[in-house]
Protein backbone atom coordinates (compact mmCIF):
# COMPACT_ATOMS: atom_id res chain seq x y z
CA UNK A 1 0.00 0.00 0.00
CA UNK A 2 1.32 3.40 -0.91
CA UNK A 3 1.27 5.32 2.34
CA UNK A 4 1.91 8.70 0.79
CA UNK A 5 0.11 10.81 -1.70
CA UNK A 6 2.95 12.05 -3.84
CA UNK A 7 5.96 10.24 -5.24
CA UNK A 8 7.30 8.76 -2.04
CA UNK A 9 6.35 5.13 -1.54
CA UNK A 10 5.93 4.31 2.13
CA UNK A 11 5.82 0.52 1.86
CA UNK A 12 7.23 -2.22 -0.31
CA UNK A 13 6.21 -5.79 -0.89
CA UNK A 14 4.78 -8.39 -3.28
CA UNK A 15 1.55 -6.47 -3.83
CA UNK A 16 3.40 -3.31 -4.83
CA UNK A 17 5.45 -5.33 -7.31
CA UNK A 18 2.33 -6.98 -8.72
CA UNK A 19 0.35 -3.78 -9.25
CA UNK A 20 3.33 -2.04 -10.84
CA UNK A 21 3.43 -4.89 -13.35
CA UNK A 22 -0.27 -4.78 -14.21
CA UNK A 23 -1.61 -2.93 -17.20
CA UNK A 24 -3.77 0.15 -16.91
CA UNK A 25 -6.33 -1.30 -19.32
CA UNK A 26 -7.18 -4.61 -20.96
CA UNK A 27 -5.12 -3.93 -24.09
CA UNK A 28 -1.98 -3.19 -22.05
CA UNK A 29 -2.59 -6.18 -19.80
CA UNK A 30 -2.82 -8.56 -22.77
CA UNK A 31 0.49 -7.30 -24.16
CA UNK A 32 2.19 -7.62 -20.78
CA UNK A 33 0.79 -11.10 -20.28
CA UNK A 34 1.83 -12.30 -23.74
CA UNK A 35 5.37 -10.94 -23.36
CA UNK A 36 5.71 -12.49 -19.90
CA UNK A 37 4.62 -15.89 -21.21
CA UNK A 38 7.08 -15.62 -24.09
CA UNK A 39 10.00 -14.87 -21.81
CA UNK A 40 9.07 -17.24 -18.97
CA UNK A 41 10.12 -20.48 -20.64
CA UNK A 42 10.82 -22.17 -17.29
CA UNK A 43 7.45 -21.33 -15.72
CA UNK A 44 8.88 -19.30 -12.87
CA UNK A 45 6.19 -16.60 -12.89
CA UNK A 46 3.56 -16.54 -10.14
CA UNK A 47 0.47 -18.57 -10.91
CA UNK A 48 -1.45 -16.86 -13.69
CA UNK A 49 1.41 -14.55 -14.60
CA UNK A 50 1.16 -10.76 -14.34
CA UNK A 51 -2.52 -10.90 -15.34
CA UNK A 52 -3.49 -13.54 -12.80
CA UNK A 53 -5.07 -11.23 -10.21
CA UNK A 54 -8.63 -9.92 -10.45
CA UNK A 55 -7.86 -6.47 -9.08
CA UNK A 56 -11.54 -5.48 -9.04
CA UNK A 57 -11.92 -7.76 -6.01
CA UNK A 58 -8.93 -6.38 -4.10
CA UNK A 59 -9.75 -5.59 -0.44
CA UNK A 60 -7.65 -4.79 2.62
CA UNK A 61 -7.86 -7.77 5.00
CA UNK A 62 -5.00 -7.37 7.47
CA UNK A 63 -3.06 -4.50 9.03
CA UNK A 64 -0.47 -4.73 11.75
CA UNK A 65 3.09 -3.97 12.74
CA UNK A 66 2.14 -0.48 13.89
CA UNK A 67 4.34 1.79 15.99
CA UNK A 68 6.48 4.87 15.78
CA UNK A 69 8.97 4.40 12.95
CA UNK A 70 7.45 1.05 11.93
CA UNK A 71 5.00 2.17 9.28
CA UNK A 72 2.44 -0.58 8.70
CA UNK A 73 2.26 -4.13 7.42
CA UNK A 74 -0.79 -5.13 5.39
CA UNK A 75 -2.24 -7.90 3.31
CA UNK A 76 -4.98 -7.65 0.72
CA UNK A 77 -7.22 -10.38 -0.62
CA UNK A 78 -8.24 -10.82 -4.25
CA UNK A 79 -9.66 -13.47 -6.54
CA UNK A 80 -7.60 -15.10 -9.25
CA UNK A 81 -8.50 -14.51 -12.88
CA UNK A 82 -9.84 -17.78 -14.30
CA UNK A 83 -8.32 -17.26 -17.78
CA UNK A 84 -5.48 -14.73 -17.44
CA UNK A 85 -4.03 -15.32 -20.91
CA UNK A 86 -7.26 -14.39 -22.69
CA UNK A 87 -8.70 -12.08 -20.04
CA UNK A 88 -5.91 -10.83 -17.75
CA UNK A 89 -6.50 -8.66 -14.72
CA UNK A 90 -5.55 -4.99 -14.96
CA UNK A 91 -5.89 -1.71 -13.10
CA UNK A 92 -4.03 -2.83 -10.00
CA UNK A 93 -2.49 0.56 -9.30
CA UNK A 94 -5.82 2.40 -9.38
CA UNK A 95 -7.49 -0.24 -7.23
CA UNK A 96 -4.75 -0.18 -4.62
CA UNK A 97 -4.75 3.62 -4.65
CA UNK A 98 -8.47 3.64 -3.84
CA UNK A 99 -8.01 1.50 -0.74
CA UNK A 100 -4.96 3.49 0.36
CA UNK A 101 -6.67 6.87 -0.12
CA UNK A 102 -9.79 5.65 1.64
CA UNK A 103 -7.74 4.47 4.63
CA UNK A 104 -6.15 7.90 5.02
CA UNK A 105 -9.44 9.70 4.45
CA UNK A 106 -11.02 7.79 7.35
CA UNK A 107 -8.00 8.66 9.48
CA UNK A 108 -7.70 12.33 8.53
CA UNK A 109 -11.30 13.49 8.71
CA UNK A 110 -13.19 13.67 11.97
CA UNK A 111 -16.23 11.38 12.07
CA UNK A 112 -18.92 14.06 11.91
CA UNK A 113 -17.90 14.67 8.29
CA UNK A 114 -18.72 11.12 7.17
CA UNK A 115 -22.18 11.49 5.72
CA UNK A 116 -23.91 11.66 2.37
CA UNK A 117 -27.48 12.72 1.75
CA UNK A 118 -29.55 12.51 -1.42
CA UNK A 119 -32.87 14.09 -0.60
CA UNK A 120 -35.06 16.20 -2.89
CA UNK A 121 -35.88 18.49 0.03
CA UNK A 122 -32.20 19.24 0.71
CA UNK A 123 -30.26 20.00 -2.49
CA UNK A 124 -27.74 22.08 -0.54
CA UNK A 125 -26.85 19.33 1.93
CA UNK A 126 -25.56 16.46 -0.20
CA UNK A 127 -22.33 15.79 1.70
CA UNK A 128 -19.60 17.49 3.68
CA UNK A 129 -17.43 19.70 1.47
CA UNK A 130 -14.11 18.14 2.54
CA UNK A 131 -15.45 14.60 2.27
CA UNK A 132 -16.68 15.47 -1.22
CA UNK A 133 -13.09 16.14 -2.32
CA UNK A 134 -12.12 12.49 -1.82
CA UNK A 135 -12.68 9.26 -3.70
CA UNK A 136 -14.03 7.68 -0.52
CA UNK A 137 -16.81 10.25 -0.46
CA UNK A 138 -17.42 9.84 -4.18
CA UNK A 139 -17.76 6.06 -3.81
CA UNK A 140 -20.32 6.37 -1.04
CA UNK A 141 -22.49 8.89 -2.86
CA UNK A 142 -22.36 6.91 -6.11
CA UNK A 143 -23.29 3.72 -4.21
CA UNK A 144 -26.24 5.57 -2.72
CA UNK A 145 -27.55 6.43 -6.18
CA UNK A 146 -26.79 2.95 -7.53
CA UNK A 147 -28.83 1.40 -4.73
CA UNK A 148 -31.82 3.54 -5.68
CA UNK A 149 -31.59 2.23 -9.22
CA UNK A 150 -31.34 -1.36 -8.02
CA UNK A 151 -34.30 -0.88 -5.71
CA UNK A 152 -36.31 0.43 -8.64
CA UNK A 153 -35.48 -2.67 -10.67
CA UNK A 154 -36.19 -4.95 -7.71
CA UNK A 155 -39.77 -3.59 -7.61
CA UNK A 156 -40.56 -4.85 -11.11
CA UNK A 157 -43.17 -7.61 -10.62
CA UNK A 158 -42.48 -9.05 -14.07
CA UNK A 159 -38.88 -9.79 -13.10
CA UNK A 160 -39.03 -10.71 -9.43
CA UNK A 161 -41.53 -12.81 -7.47
CA UNK A 162 -40.86 -10.78 -4.32
CA UNK A 163 -41.89 -7.60 -6.10
CA UNK A 164 -45.15 -9.17 -7.23
CA UNK A 165 -45.85 -10.22 -3.64
CA UNK A 166 -45.26 -6.64 -2.54
CA UNK A 167 -47.72 -5.13 -5.02
CA UNK A 168 -50.33 -7.81 -4.35
CA UNK A 169 -50.27 -7.33 -0.57
CA UNK A 170 -49.55 -3.60 -0.08
CA UNK A 171 -52.24 -1.29 1.36
CA UNK A 172 -54.49 0.14 -1.35
CA UNK A 173 -56.25 3.36 -2.21
CA UNK A 174 -58.79 3.56 -5.04
CA UNK A 175 -58.00 -0.03 -5.93
CA UNK A 176 -54.28 0.57 -6.46
CA UNK A 177 -51.51 -0.66 -4.14
CA UNK A 178 -49.67 2.12 -2.32
CA UNK A 179 -46.11 2.87 -3.27
CA UNK A 180 -43.34 2.31 -0.72
CA UNK A 181 -42.37 5.83 0.27
CA UNK A 182 -39.30 4.64 2.10
CA UNK A 183 -35.72 5.64 2.51
CA UNK A 184 -32.97 3.03 2.55
CA UNK A 185 -29.47 3.01 3.90
CA UNK A 186 -26.56 0.59 3.93
CA UNK A 187 -25.11 -0.29 7.31
CA UNK A 188 -22.84 -3.02 8.62
CA UNK A 189 -23.87 -6.38 9.85
CA UNK A 190 -21.63 -7.70 12.64
CA UNK A 191 -18.16 -7.95 11.11
CA UNK A 192 -16.01 -10.91 12.09
CA UNK A 193 -12.50 -9.87 13.05
CA UNK A 194 -9.61 -11.41 14.93
CA UNK A 195 -6.97 -9.39 16.75
CA UNK A 196 -3.72 -11.30 17.17
CA UNK A 197 -0.12 -11.28 15.93
CA UNK A 198 0.01 -7.54 16.60
CA UNK A 199 -2.68 -6.76 14.03
CA UNK A 200 -6.26 -7.23 12.90
CA UNK A 201 -7.59 -9.88 10.51
CA UNK A 202 -10.75 -8.67 8.78
CA UNK A 203 -12.48 -11.97 8.16
CA UNK A 204 -15.88 -10.87 6.96
CA UNK A 205 -17.47 -7.43 6.66
CA UNK A 206 -21.02 -7.95 5.35
CA UNK A 207 -23.41 -5.07 4.76
CA UNK A 208 -27.17 -4.88 5.12
CA UNK A 209 -29.77 -2.60 3.59
CA UNK A 210 -32.27 -1.13 6.04
CA UNK A 211 -35.45 0.72 5.20
CA UNK A 212 -37.90 3.06 6.91
CA UNK A 213 -40.90 5.11 5.90
CA UNK A 214 -40.00 8.74 5.20
CA UNK A 215 -42.34 11.66 4.60
CA UNK A 216 -40.96 14.50 2.49
CA UNK A 217 -42.44 17.60 0.91
CA UNK A 218 -41.16 17.19 -2.66
CA UNK A 219 -43.53 15.45 -5.07
CA UNK A 220 -42.68 13.98 -8.45
CA UNK A 221 -44.55 15.66 -11.34
CA UNK A 222 -47.66 13.68 -12.17
CA UNK A 223 -47.38 11.41 -9.15
CA UNK A 224 -50.45 10.09 -7.39
CA UNK A 225 -49.01 8.93 -4.09
CA UNK A 226 -51.25 7.41 -1.45
CA UNK A 227 -52.34 10.15 0.93
CA UNK A 228 -53.22 10.08 4.59
CA UNK A 229 -51.69 6.70 5.40
CA UNK A 230 -51.96 5.67 9.01
CA UNK A 231 -48.92 4.71 11.05
CA UNK A 232 -50.12 1.13 10.91
CA UNK A 233 -50.22 1.21 7.10
CA UNK A 234 -46.76 2.78 6.92
CA UNK A 235 -45.34 0.10 9.20
CA UNK A 236 -47.02 -2.57 7.06
CA UNK A 237 -45.36 -1.14 3.95
CA UNK A 238 -41.97 -1.08 5.70
CA UNK A 239 -42.33 -4.74 6.71
CA UNK A 240 -43.53 -5.70 3.24
CA UNK A 241 -40.51 -4.07 1.60
CA UNK A 242 -38.08 -5.69 4.04
CA UNK A 243 -39.51 -9.12 3.39
CA UNK A 244 -40.10 -9.07 -0.35
CA UNK A 245 -37.74 -6.50 -1.91
CA UNK A 246 -34.75 -5.84 0.32
CA UNK A 247 -33.17 -9.34 0.17
CA UNK A 248 -32.42 -8.88 -3.53
CA UNK A 249 -30.99 -5.38 -3.06
CA UNK A 250 -28.89 -6.48 -0.08
CA UNK A 251 -27.48 -9.40 -2.01
CA UNK A 252 -26.37 -7.05 -4.77
CA UNK A 253 -24.69 -4.68 -2.31
CA UNK A 254 -22.66 -7.59 -0.92
CA UNK A 255 -21.83 -9.42 -4.15
CA UNK A 256 -22.40 -7.34 -7.28
CA UNK A 257 -19.33 -5.87 -9.03
CA UNK A 258 -21.08 -2.49 -9.12
CA UNK A 259 -20.55 -2.23 -5.34
CA UNK A 260 -16.98 -3.55 -5.29
CA UNK A 261 -15.60 -0.06 -4.63
CA UNK A 262 -17.98 0.39 -1.70
CA UNK A 263 -16.88 -2.89 -0.15
CA UNK A 264 -13.21 -2.00 -0.58
CA UNK A 265 -13.73 1.43 1.00
CA UNK A 266 -15.62 -0.13 3.91
CA UNK A 267 -12.92 -2.69 4.76
CA UNK A 268 -10.42 0.18 4.72
CA UNK A 269 -12.65 1.93 7.27
CA UNK A 270 -12.52 -1.10 9.59
CA UNK A 271 -8.73 -1.09 9.35
CA UNK A 272 -8.57 2.67 9.95
CA UNK A 273 -10.53 2.41 13.18
CA UNK A 274 -8.12 -0.23 14.44
CA UNK A 275 -5.22 2.11 13.65
CA UNK A 276 -6.99 4.89 15.54
CA UNK A 277 -7.30 2.70 18.60
CA UNK A 278 -3.70 1.60 18.53
CA UNK A 279 -2.53 5.18 18.04
CA UNK A 280 -4.57 6.25 21.07
CA UNK A 281 -2.59 3.76 23.15
CA UNK A 282 0.85 4.48 21.71
CA UNK A 283 1.52 7.08 18.97
CA UNK A 284 2.19 5.61 15.54
CA UNK A 285 3.44 7.06 12.27
CA UNK A 286 -0.19 8.03 11.58
CA UNK A 287 -0.50 10.22 14.67
CA UNK A 288 -0.34 13.58 12.87
CA UNK A 289 -2.75 12.43 10.21
CA UNK A 290 -5.53 11.36 12.56
CA UNK A 291 -8.24 14.04 12.87
CA UNK A 292 -6.09 16.57 11.00
CA UNK A 293 -9.05 17.34 8.69
CA UNK A 294 -6.54 17.77 5.86
CA UNK A 295 -7.28 15.48 2.90
CA UNK A 296 -5.31 17.44 0.33
CA UNK A 297 -2.86 14.54 -0.04
CA UNK A 298 -5.67 12.14 -1.03
CA UNK A 299 -7.79 14.01 -3.58
CA UNK A 300 -10.16 12.83 -6.27
CA UNK A 301 -8.00 11.06 -8.83
CA UNK A 302 -8.27 10.52 -12.57
CA UNK A 303 -10.56 9.77 -14.25
CA UNK A 304 -12.79 11.28 -11.53
CA UNK A 305 -10.81 14.43 -10.75
CA UNK A 306 -13.69 16.63 -12.02
CA UNK A 307 -16.43 14.73 -10.18
CA UNK A 308 -18.79 16.82 -8.05
CA UNK A 309 -21.47 16.01 -5.50
CA UNK A 310 -23.80 18.39 -7.35
CA UNK A 311 -23.58 16.27 -10.52
CA UNK A 312 -24.78 13.21 -8.61
CA UNK A 313 -27.66 15.12 -7.08
CA UNK A 314 -28.68 16.30 -10.55
CA UNK A 315 -28.68 12.72 -11.85
CA UNK A 316 -30.74 11.76 -8.84
CA UNK A 317 -33.35 14.44 -9.48
CA UNK A 318 -33.47 13.57 -13.17
CA UNK A 319 -34.22 9.97 -12.26
CA UNK A 320 -37.04 11.08 -9.96
CA UNK A 321 -38.67 13.06 -12.74
CA UNK A 322 -38.18 10.57 -15.56
CA UNK A 323 -38.33 7.25 -13.75
CA UNK A 324 -35.74 4.51 -13.88
CA UNK A 325 -37.64 1.25 -14.28
CA UNK A 326 -40.97 1.16 -16.11
CA UNK A 327 -43.48 -1.66 -15.94
CA UNK A 328 -47.23 -2.27 -16.05
CA UNK A 329 -49.49 -2.90 -13.07
CA UNK A 330 -53.05 -4.12 -13.42
CA UNK A 331 -55.44 -3.76 -10.50
CA UNK A 332 -59.15 -3.05 -10.28
CA UNK A 333 -59.59 -3.62 -14.00
CA UNK A 334 -57.23 -0.80 -14.90
CA UNK A 335 -53.68 -0.88 -16.26
CA UNK A 336 -51.04 1.53 -15.05
CA UNK A 337 -47.57 2.34 -16.36
CA UNK A 338 -45.34 2.43 -13.30
CA UNK A 339 -42.07 4.32 -13.08
CA UNK A 340 -39.68 4.09 -10.17
CA UNK A 341 -37.40 6.77 -9.89
CA UNK A 342 -28.23 5.23 0.42
CA UNK A 343 -25.58 4.51 2.92
CA UNK A 344 -25.52 4.58 6.75
CA UNK A 345 -22.47 3.17 8.49
CA UNK A 346 -23.32 4.93 11.73
CA UNK A 347 -23.29 1.53 13.40
CA UNK A 348 -20.16 -0.56 13.37
CA UNK A 349 -20.97 -3.86 15.05
CA UNK A 350 -17.94 -6.11 15.34
CA UNK A 351 -17.35 -9.55 16.74
CA UNK A 352 -13.81 -10.49 17.72
CA UNK A 353 -14.08 -14.24 17.35
CA UNK A 354 -12.22 -16.63 19.65
CA UNK A 355 -8.84 -18.11 18.81
CA UNK A 356 -10.41 -21.57 18.62
CA UNK A 357 -13.03 -20.46 16.13
CA UNK A 358 -10.41 -18.55 14.15
CA UNK A 359 -8.20 -21.64 13.90
CA UNK A 360 -11.13 -23.88 12.91
CA UNK A 361 -13.01 -21.65 10.46
CA UNK A 362 -10.00 -19.81 9.03
CA UNK A 363 -7.34 -22.48 9.24
CA UNK A 364 -3.85 -21.32 8.15
CA UNK A 365 -5.07 -17.78 7.38
CA UNK A 366 -2.52 -16.35 9.80
CA UNK A 367 0.28 -18.28 8.09
CA UNK A 368 -1.00 -17.29 4.65
CA UNK A 369 -1.13 -13.63 5.66
CA UNK A 370 2.39 -13.61 7.08
CA UNK A 371 3.72 -15.34 3.99
CA UNK A 372 1.97 -12.79 1.74
CA UNK A 373 4.07 -10.02 3.28
CA UNK A 374 7.17 -11.41 1.61
CA UNK A 375 6.14 -13.86 -1.13
CA UNK A 376 4.08 -13.42 -4.26
CA UNK A 377 1.40 -15.86 -5.47
CA UNK A 378 0.17 -16.87 -2.00
CA UNK A 379 -3.00 -18.90 -2.45
CA UNK A 380 -5.24 -19.44 0.55
CA UNK A 381 -5.50 -23.22 1.11
CA UNK A 382 -4.79 -23.84 -2.59
CA UNK A 383 -7.93 -22.02 -3.74
CA UNK A 384 -8.44 -19.22 -6.24
CA UNK A 385 -8.30 -16.66 -3.42
CA UNK A 386 -4.97 -14.82 -3.33
CA UNK A 387 -3.32 -12.79 -0.57
CA UNK A 388 -0.73 -10.15 -1.47
CA UNK A 389 0.97 -7.96 1.09
CA UNK A 390 3.69 -5.55 1.97
CA UNK A 391 5.08 -3.33 4.66
CA UNK A 392 8.09 -1.35 5.67
CA UNK A 393 10.27 -4.42 6.13
CA UNK A 394 8.59 -6.62 3.54
CA UNK A 395 10.38 -8.54 0.82
CA UNK A 396 13.72 -8.44 2.62
CA UNK A 397 13.98 -4.69 2.34
CA UNK A 398 15.48 -4.29 5.81
CA UNK A 399 14.48 -0.99 7.30
CA UNK A 400 13.49 0.36 3.89
CA UNK A 401 12.36 3.93 3.27
CA UNK A 402 10.65 5.72 6.13
CA UNK A 403 6.88 5.89 5.60
CA UNK A 404 5.48 9.35 5.19
CA UNK A 405 1.78 8.86 5.83
CA UNK A 406 0.75 12.49 5.79
CA UNK A 407 1.32 15.80 4.08
CA UNK A 408 -0.23 17.91 6.79
CA UNK A 409 0.60 21.56 6.34
CA UNK A 410 2.30 23.32 9.23
CA UNK A 411 -0.26 24.90 11.51
CA UNK A 412 -3.17 23.08 9.88
CA UNK A 413 -3.51 20.38 12.49
CA UNK A 414 -6.24 21.25 15.00
CA UNK A 415 -6.36 20.12 18.57
CA UNK A 416 -6.96 16.38 18.85
CA UNK A 417 -9.39 14.65 21.21
CA UNK A 418 -6.73 13.36 23.53
CA UNK A 419 -5.76 9.75 23.07
CA UNK A 420 -9.28 8.47 22.57
CA UNK A 421 -10.39 6.66 19.39
CA UNK A 422 -13.12 8.21 17.32
CA UNK A 423 -16.47 8.65 19.01
CA UNK A 424 -19.88 7.75 17.63
CA UNK A 425 -21.02 9.95 14.79
CA UNK A 426 -24.13 11.90 15.77
CA UNK A 427 -27.21 11.75 13.58
CA UNK A 428 -27.03 14.68 11.14
CA UNK A 429 -29.38 17.51 11.89
CA UNK A 430 -32.45 17.39 9.69
CA UNK A 431 -32.83 14.61 7.15
CA UNK A 432 -35.78 15.94 5.19
CA UNK A 433 -38.14 13.72 7.12
CA UNK A 434 -38.29 11.51 10.12
CA UNK A 435 -34.72 10.56 10.96
CA UNK A 436 -33.50 7.03 11.44
CA UNK A 437 -33.13 6.88 15.22
CA UNK A 438 -29.92 5.46 16.66
CA UNK A 439 -30.30 2.33 18.73
CA UNK A 440 -28.26 0.97 21.57
CA UNK A 441 -29.48 -2.59 21.51
CA UNK A 442 -26.75 -5.22 21.99
CA UNK A 443 -25.78 -7.12 18.90
CA UNK A 444 -27.42 -10.57 18.92
CA UNK A 445 -24.31 -12.13 17.46
CA UNK A 446 -22.15 -11.10 20.40
CA UNK A 447 -20.49 -8.03 18.92
CA UNK A 448 -21.00 -4.36 19.61
CA UNK A 449 -24.37 -3.24 18.35
CA UNK A 450 -23.90 0.43 17.97
CA UNK A 451 -22.53 3.40 19.84
CA UNK A 452 -21.27 4.66 23.11
CA UNK A 453 -20.36 1.49 24.98
CA UNK A 454 -17.59 1.78 27.53
CA UNK A 455 -17.08 -1.97 27.69
CA UNK A 456 -14.41 -3.27 25.30
CA UNK A 457 -15.50 -6.30 23.32
CA UNK A 458 -12.43 -7.97 21.97
CA UNK A 459 -11.09 -5.79 19.24
CA UNK A 460 -12.99 -2.54 18.84
CA UNK A 461 -15.44 -1.10 21.33
CA UNK A 462 -17.82 1.82 21.55
CA UNK A 463 -17.25 3.14 18.04
CA UNK A 464 -19.46 4.36 15.30
CA UNK A 465 -18.33 3.56 11.83
CA UNK A 466 -17.49 5.91 9.09
CA UNK A 467 -20.51 7.15 7.33
CA UNK A 468 -23.95 8.55 7.94
CA UNK A 469 -26.08 8.98 4.84
CA UNK A 470 -29.00 10.61 6.52
CA UNK A 471 -31.51 10.87 3.74
CA UNK A 472 -29.63 8.43 1.63
CA UNK A 473 -32.21 6.05 0.38
CA UNK A 474 -35.19 8.12 -0.50
CA UNK A 475 -36.81 6.69 -3.61
CA UNK A 476 -39.75 8.13 -5.47
CA UNK A 477 -42.36 6.67 -7.70
CA UNK A 478 -44.42 8.10 -10.49
CA UNK A 479 -47.39 6.42 -11.99
CA UNK A 480 -49.46 7.41 -14.93
CA UNK A 481 -52.71 5.68 -15.70
CA UNK A 482 -52.99 4.39 -19.24
CA UNK A 483 -56.25 4.83 -21.09
CA UNK A 484 -58.08 1.56 -21.56
CA UNK A 485 -61.53 0.21 -22.21
CA UNK A 486 -62.66 0.87 -18.65
CA UNK A 487 -62.28 4.68 -18.88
Amino acid sequence: MQLTAASTCGTRGPLNDRINGSGKNLEQAKKIQAEARRLDTRGTLPRGGPGGVDFTTLELRYVGGLGKGKGMQYSMRADQMPNPDENPGFGGEARMQLSSDALFTWLALTPEKFWVNLNPDEPDRVMDAEFGKTDAGRVLLEADLEMKHDFSEALNPHKHAGAKRYWDTAPRQNGMPCFPGVRMWIEPKPAQVREQDGGIYILDAPLKVSTQWLDVEWQAPGSTECKGLTDEQKHAIEANVRTNVMPLVEDRVNTDPDYADLRAVYTARVAAEYIRQQDAKTPTDFHKTIDSNDVSAWPLRAPNENWTRESVHKRYMDSLKKGIEWFELEYGGKIYNQGVGGVDFSKQPKQNISRTRFNVEHRTLDTTTRTSLQSDDVSYRDTDTLYLGGGKTAAGEGEGPKPTPTHTKPGSHPSKPGDEPSTPTPDPTRTGGKAHPPTNEPDPHGGLADTGSDTPIGLISGIAAAVVAAGAALVWWMRRRRQDATD
